[in-house]
């Protein structure tokens, strides 16, 4: 297997590389018609004091995105000069490109605002094993500044049964789990919402809901209408052309039953593949393609040649 940032170097544009600062928050301009890809993946060098999980508040990227893109680093102390990459460029989820869509595979949220070219994108806590977010069709119902948590029953029993119970009312202010903001969706009982912990962005944390980090659950809250459309799936694979080139993004698949093998992992890649009809019969790079399986990095690689047409049987070399 080649190494991952001679994968990256070779089939990813680069900014130069950076100073460990922070970037400005994600709003990327739309690609042109019939083109997927938004942003560009970034390098830079860290500082002594960097850690993963600073790195990611700084740079509106979760955790897990973090680790898959720099395998081998030290998340905690990754070491001064050493070279992170920010996986920073993304290949839009498929489907309209309306209201929010939430992708639980990637751990990140899109919305893209009616009437303009762009797109903003957020990092996200989802539901842990056990209580996994649902995949469905939903809508902002209602907006919420400095709520106050009122935590279910099923919530109450569980902290009680671990030894830590919780008070039946949590009034607004720093120790809410719900943060400065919250919206609330038409599937009852979910909502999206800041924190009061915000290393677990980008993980599987919450009960179900979807955590921001409150800088962006602000931002947000101030573009989104009630009435928003919320689309939410579950799409490790996603592929998508840029300048001619098909490209393919993998992420590790969210699965409470176990972890999925290579073969199921190679079928859901076919899956993925067979809904892009204008596709259909690319002569596709199934080394990278398997490369792209096995690493799970989060990183748009080029797998194919648009245009460059071959027999279907080829789906068979996976």
């Amino acid at each position: 297997m080649l190494p991952r940032l001679s994968i990256v170097a070779r089939c990813l544009p680069l900014c130069a590389l950076l100073g460990a600062s922070s970037v400005s928050a994600m709003e990327l301009p739309l690609p042109p018609p019939g083109e997927d890809i938004v942003g560009q993946v970034q390098v830079i060098k860290a500082r002594y004091e960097d850690t993963f999980a600073d790195l990611g508040v700084a740079n509106d990227l979760g955790y897990l995105e973090m680790i898959a893109a720099n395998p081998g680093v030290d998340a905690w102390l990754p070491g001064e000069g050493t070279e992170i990459i920010l996986p920073t460029r993304f290949i839009l989820p498929s489907g309209p490109r309306e209201g929010i869509v939430i992708n639980l595979a990637e751990y990140r949220m899109y919305y893209f605002p009616k009437g303009q070219d762009v797109v903003h994108t957020y990092p996200l806590g989802i539901g842990r094993e056990g209580w996994s977010s649902p995949v469905t069709d939903a809508r902002i119902t209602a907006k919420t500044p400095n709520p106050g948590w009122t935590p279910p029953k099923s919530i109450l029993e569980e902290h009680a049964a671990d030894g830590d119970p919780l008070p039946a009312y949590v009034p607004p202010g720093p120790n809410n789990p719900l943060g400065p903001y919250k919206m609330s969706l038409s599937t009852p009982g979910y909502l999206i919402h800041g924190t009061n912990k915000k290393f677990g962005i980008g993980m599987r944390v919450s009960h179900g809901c979807f955590r921001m980090l409150n800088h962006n659950v602000l931002q947000l809250a101030d573009m989104v209408p009630v009435g928003t459309p919320v689309r939410i799936i579950n799409e490790p694979y996603k592929f998508g052309l840029s300048n001619g080139k098909v490209y393919l993004e993998a992420h590790a698949p969210l699965d409470d039953t176990g972890e999925s093998s290579i073969v199921d992992r190679h079928a859901a890649v076919i899956n993925a593949l067979l809904k892009r009809e204008e596709l259909g019969g690319l002569r596709l790079d199934w080394d990278m393609v398997r490369e792209v399986v096995a690493a799970e990095d989060g990183l748009p690689v080029s797998i194919a040649e648009s245009g460059v047409t071959v027999a279907a049987s080829g789906v068979d070399d996976i």
